[in-house]
């Protein structure tokens, strides 16, 4: 079967939920792509930050299908080998006493909206259902009718209400809106360390340690969803250490586990998670074997290959080369990393069609909101490949 008639197919029977590239890819490693047809592409999006270690990394790929072949799943009924061995290592990775694993990123975000209430109650002592949980605006957590139900962009919930209550929403960036906006009844503020699905937008330097300023002064919990920044994307282990920041609860998922497998949790300190009681919370395949064992080699190839640095010096690059390109349609080049969005004017007519141009000089990107491409290639790339895509970037941005 050719890409068109693999499109077909997916038109005819599937969902039409996603509006993707006209690509069908068949086969990856490190960086490069396939698609059907046989064309090598460059993947800049990295699954949206899932694949930082690089598409069916040997060692990751030789865990899950060992672990596979002994045990994939004993729900969490029973205990089992390779569970307890991730909690120690999240623990040395990133201090947090406790872990609580679950498979998307938006079961993280509910766990630590669920989490997150339950400490108002008990150890805040906030009148029971009065708690709020303060969220900025332009913010993607996910898509459940809860998380939807505080997105600030229209196409995402109308369709879906009555929504749940409970939220408030602020700007990003702005300290003293913040500041206002917290009552006696706020039990968390969550937060994108950079706003990825809004355009990669960064907030003003000292903004996420003022935010977390404001929570210690006012006995709130900072949740930092890390879900697309974490695990090395932007030059440090968490986009939060920028500013020398710990949030009260971090959620982790996408390069958890290198893309093999949905892998997500969430890590707070024994005083916050230790509150959750057994079967309050849970999850069939959350913390499964499999899991755990993708999980440790995914944490263990970004430690050893120390990405976090390559990420640092590697983005420093390719911005300054990006911001040197003559086009008439670039507004702005921002990001932190390799988590890179080069705005583009409006008049220049959306990101879409300049995402399709590069497809056909073998680089793969997104449009996000409209007028951003979005530039996450997988961590492990090396400079002469930036280079080669550079060249074919500014080519097609000098249209």
């Amino acid at each position: 079967m050719n890409t068109q008639e693999y499109i077909d197919l997916e038109r005819q029977f599937g969902a039409h939920n996603y509006k993707p590239l006209d690509v069908v890819l068949t086969e990856g490693h490190g960086v490069w792509v396939k698609d059907v047809d046989g064309k090598r592409y460059l993947d800049c999006l990295s699954a949206y930050s899932a694949v930082n270690q690089g598409h069916c990394h040997p060692r990751i790929v030789k865990a899950m299908t060992s672990q596979a072949k002994r045990l994939a799943l004993t729900s969490r009924a029973f205990r089992n080998d390779k569970l307890p061995i991730l909690y120690k290592k999240l623990h040395e990775l990133t201090g947090y006493g406790m872990s609580l694993p679950m498979n998307s990123g938006a079961e993280a975000v509910e766990t630590a909206l669920k989490v997150a209430r339950k400490w108002a109650y008990e150890s805040k002592k906030i009148a029971k259902y009065d708690a709020e949980i303060i969220v900025a605006a332009g913010n993607f957590h996910g898509r459940t009718i809860t998380i939807v139900s505080f997105s600030t962009e229209q196409f995402y919930k109308d369709a879906f209400g009555p929504f749940t209550p409970g939220f408030k929403v602020v700007t990003y960036g702005d300290l003293e809106e913040l500041r206002n906006a917290i009552t006696p009844n706020t039990a968390a503020i969550m937060l994108e360390p950079i706003q990825g699905e809004n355009g990669v937008i960064v907030p003003p330097q000292g903004y996420l340690a003022g935010v977390a300023q404001l929570c210690k002064e006012n006995n709130v919990l900072f949740i930092a969803d890390e879900i697309q920044t974490g695990l090395c994307r932007t030059g440090k282990w968490f986009a939060c250490q920028h500013e020398n920041v710990r949030p009260d609860i971090l959620v982790i998922g996408k390069a958890l586990s290198g893309g093999m497998y949905p892998v997500s949790a969430v890590l707070a300190d024994e005083a916050i998670l230790g509150l959750i009681q057994p079967g309050e919370h849970g999850s069939t395949f959350g913390g499964s074997p499999v899991a755990a064992a993708v999980a440790l080699a995914a944490l263990e190839v970004l430690e050893e290959g120390h990405l976090d640095q390559r990420a640092e010096e590697l983005g420093a690059y390719f911005m300054d080369q990006l911001r040197q390109i003559k086009s008439p349609v670039v507004k702005e080049v921002r990001g932190k990393g390799l988590l890179i969005g080069v705005e583009l004017y409006p008049e220049a007519g959306g990101a879409r069609k300049y995402c399709e141009m590069l497809q056909k000089k073998g680089i793969l990107a997104k449009e996000t909101h409209d007028n951003v491409i979005r530039f996450a290639p997988p961590l492990i790339i090396e400079k002469k490949t930036l280079d080669w895509a550079l060249k074919r970037i500014a080519k097609v941005l000098a249209k």
